[in-house]
C-alpha cells in the first residue's frame, strides 16, 4: 500500500516513548529476577524479552496500524506496507538472564519506496543507565537529546574497538582470530554482550570501531543509522555496502575504516598472523 512519507522527525518521539516504556518493563524482571527457559544450546529466552516485544508490537499497531514489524521473538508481521520496524526487545539476552546489566531495547523504522529501503528513524535505549540514543536520517544522532559525533583517533593503536561472539556455536566462528589480531594491533578490544549498545557507542566516541559476523537485521537496523548519523561508516569488512542482512557488520569512526579492511583481508587470508600464545609457557 503506496503511503506518503511523513517527517521522520514525527516517529521519534514515539519511538523513543516506547522505547522507554519497554525498557522500564525490562527493568521490573531484572530487578526481581526471572526465570531463565533453555531452547537449544545456551541459547537463552526469558519471560521478559517477550513481554517487551509484546508491549512494542502492541504500541507500535495503536499507533501505526498499517506498519509491518519485524520482531527477534515474533517474526515478520507482514501486511504490504512501506513501512517496516525492526524491534529487538531486549539486546544482550544472554547479560540480562544472568544479571550483567548491559541490555537495551532497540528499534527502527525503515521506509520503501521505488527508489529502495531507507532507515529514516531509529532508538536504542539503556535502561539501567537512562541512555537513550536517537537519529533520524540526514539529521544527526543524539544521545538524550544532545548530538553525539564518533571519536577522531586516526590511528590504529589509540583504538580502542569492540566485538561479539554468538551465544551458540562458537565452535564454527572464526572471530577468535580476529579478537586476537586486532588486539595486538589496539589499545584494546571489548566483548559486552550487546551489538546494538556496541554501535551507539561508536557513534559516542566510547568506542572507535566494532565488527561481528553473522548479526540479525533487529540487531543492528536502529545501531548502524545513529553510527552514520554520528559521522561514522558501516559496511562489509571488504568495504562493500552495509545493507540490512549482511552478514557481516563493520562500523568504525571513519578514520581508521581503510586500516581495519586491511587488516581483516591480511587475516581472512592467513597473512602475518601473530601465534597464540602457548600456555604451557605460563605454568609454575
Amino acid at each position: 500500500m503506496a503511503q506518503t512519507a511523513p517527517d521522520p522527525e514525527g516517529f521519534l518521539p514515539a519511538m523513543s516513548a516506547i522505547a522507554r516504556e519497554a525498557g522500564a518493563l525490562l527493568m521490573q524482571y531484572f530487578h526481581q529476577g526471572l526465570k531463565i527457559e533453555y531452547k537449544g544450546d545456551a541459547d537463552l529466552v526469558t519471560a521478559a524479552d517477550r513481554a517487551s516485544e509484546a508491549l512494542i508490537r502492541e504500541r507500535i499497531s495503536r499507533q501505526f496500524p498499517s506498519h509491518d514489524v519485524l520482531g527477534e521473538e515474533q517474526g515478520l508481521n507482514d501486511q504490504g506496507s512501506d513501512y517496516r520496524w525492526y524491534v529487538d526487545p531486549l539486546d544482550g539476552t544472554t547479560n540480562f538472564a544472568h544479571g550483567y546489566p548491559v541490555f537495551c531495547v532497540s528499534m527502527a523504522l525503515e521506509h520503501r519506496t521505488g527508489a529502495g529501503a531507507k532507515r529514516v528513524a531509529g532508538v536504542v535505549y539503556d535502561p539501567t543507565r537512562g541512555e537513550l540514543f536517537s537519529a533520524e536520517q540526514g539529521r544527526g544522532a543524539h544521545l538524550n537529546g544532545k548530538p553525539i559525533h564518533v571519536s577522531k583517533a586516526a590511528t590504529l593503536k589509540e583504538c580502542l574497538l569492540a566485538t561479539g561472539f554468538p551465544s551458540h556455536k562458537r565452535h564454527k566462528n572464526p572471530n577468535i582470530h580476529f579478537y586476537h589480531q586486532i588486539t595486538l594491533r589496539t589499545h584494546g578490544v571489548r566483548r559486552a554482550g550487546s551489538a546494538a549498545l556496541d554501535l551507539c557507542n561508536v557513534a559516542c566516541g566510547r568506542f572507535d570501531g566494532f565488527w561481528e559476523f553473522n548479526l540479525n537485521p533487529w540487531d543492528t537496523a536502529a545501531g548502524v543509522l545513529i553510527v552514520e548519523e554520528a559521522g561514522g561508516k558501516v559496511s562489509r569488512f571488504d568495504g562493500s555496502a552495509f545493507e540490512i542482512d549482511s552478514s557481516e557488520t563493520l562500523a568504525s569512526n571513519g578514520l581508521v575504516h581503510e586500516v581495519l579492511m586491511r587488516e581483516f583481508e591480511e587475516i581472512f587470508a592467513g597473512r602475518g598472523l601473530d601465534p597464540l600464545p602457548d600456555p604451557r609457557v605460563y605454568k609454575q
